[in-house]
């Protein structure tokens, strides 16, 4: 049904495949736009987005530990760590 597109990455110009694969992959996710830029550029974005980001730090309300995460916490909810989110998570 799908098949591998050749599009132009908005950011360096350069063309880049959008396969089959990740067409359906797009589509059973409700994804409805395709891809603007190529992989590299989509991980500068990333990357950058992560270095601008502010930090805050928090003390973990399970463990105790000090924590830095990308907003500010407030009284009325717990703030974990890494490992204490990801067992909250299961």
């Amino acid at each position: 049904m799908y098949e591998d597109k050749t599009l132009v990455c908005k950011d360096c110009g350069a063309e880049f495949v959008f396969t089959a694969g990740e067409q359906e992959f797009y589509a059973e996710k409700g994804f409805e736009n395709e891809p603007s830029r190529c992989k590299d550029c989509r991980v500068a974005r990333k990357n950058s987005i992560r270095q601008n980001r502010e930090m805050h730090t928090a003390i973990c309300a399970d463990c105790g530990a000090e924590a830095q995460v990308p907003f500010e916490p407030k009284e009325d909810r717990p703030v974990y760590c890494s490992e204490c989110f990801a067992k909250h998570k299961q």
